[in-house]
C-alpha cells in the first residue's frame, strides 16, 4: 500500500471535506475512527467534529469505551485475558441499539452517548442527544471494523507491531495479542476507507492522497 506524508491538520481538513460533501442515503452520516488507544483515535475524532461544525455539519463524538460491559462480564476470564478484551469487553449489542438504530433512515436521531462508566462500573445515566438531520456521528475506539456496523466512512489509525508495543504502557501490554488478532482476522488497513500510519505521532502518512 502506497502511503504519503500528511500533517494532522491537513488530514483533518481532507476528511472533513469528504464527509461534509457526502450526501449519503439517509439523514445522518456514521463515521468510524478506528485504532488502538496509543494511536489516539479520540483526538482525531474531536478535531473532525470541530472541522465539520465549521462546515455546517453538526457532529457527535462517541467513545466505544463508553459502551464497555459490566466488570462481572468483561473480567470473567481474569483482568488480563487478551481474547476476552477482543471478544467480549465491548457491548456491541448496546452500540447497535443505542447508537446505530436511531440513525437508521427511519430512526429519530436520538442517540445515547454512553452507557457505562468503566472505572466506577456503573451506568452513566446520560440523557439521549438529538443529532439533527445532516449531522455526523463519530465513533472512536478499537476493534470497530469487521462487526457489520453500518459505517458510511471508516478511518483506521494503524501502528506497526513495534510502534504499538513501544507506545503501550507496560501494564497494558497484555492487550497486544488482541490487536494482533484484529490485524490478522479483520485486516483493518484494507477494510477502512482510509488508512493512516501513525507510528510517529508527529509525521502521519495516509493512503488518501487522491481523495
Amino acid at each position: 500500500m502506497r502511503l504519503e506524508p500528511i500533517t494532522w491538520e491537513r488530514l483533518t481538513e481532507k476528511l472533513a471535506d469528504r464527509i461534509a460533501q457526502d450526501a449519503g442515503d439517509g439523514p445522518w452520516r456514521r463515521v468510524a475512527i478506528d485504532g488502538p488507544p496509543p494511536a489516539e483515535p479520540g483526538e482525531l475524532a474531536g478535531r473532525l467534529a470541530e472541522a465539520l461544525r465549521l462546515r455546517g455539519r453538526p457532529a457527535l463524538v462517541i467513545a466505544a469505551d463508553g459502551f464497555l460491559r459490566a466488570a462481572s462480564l468483561r473480567l470473567e476470564y481474569g483482568k488480563q485475558d487478551s481474547d476476552a478484551y477482543y471478544d467480549i469487553w465491548y457491548d456491541t449489542g448496546a452500540l447497535w441499539r443505542e447508537v446505530f438504530d436511531p440513525l437508521e433512515a427511519d430512526g429519530d436521531g436520538r442517540v445515547l452517548p454512553d452507557l457505562r462508566h468503566a472505572a466506577a462500573d456503573r451506568p452513566t445515566r446520560s440523557p439521549r442527544v438529538q443529532l439533527p438531520s445532516g449531522g455526523v456521528m463519530l465513533l472512536h475506539g478499537p476493534f470497530l471494523l469487521g462487526r457489520w456496523f453500518p459505517f458510511d466512512l471508516a478511518v483506521h489509525l494503524g501502528l506497526s507491531a513495534g510502534a504499538l508495543e513501544r507506545r503501550t504502557p507496560e501494564d497494558e501490554r497484555w492487550k497486544l495479542p488482541a490487536f494482533a488478532r484484529y490485524a490478522d482476522e479483520v485486516a483493518p488497513e484494507q477494510a477502512a476507507d482510509f488508512f493512516v500510519r501513525a507510528d510517529d505521532p508527529r509525521r502521519p502518512a495516509w493512503n488518501g492522497a487522491q481523495a
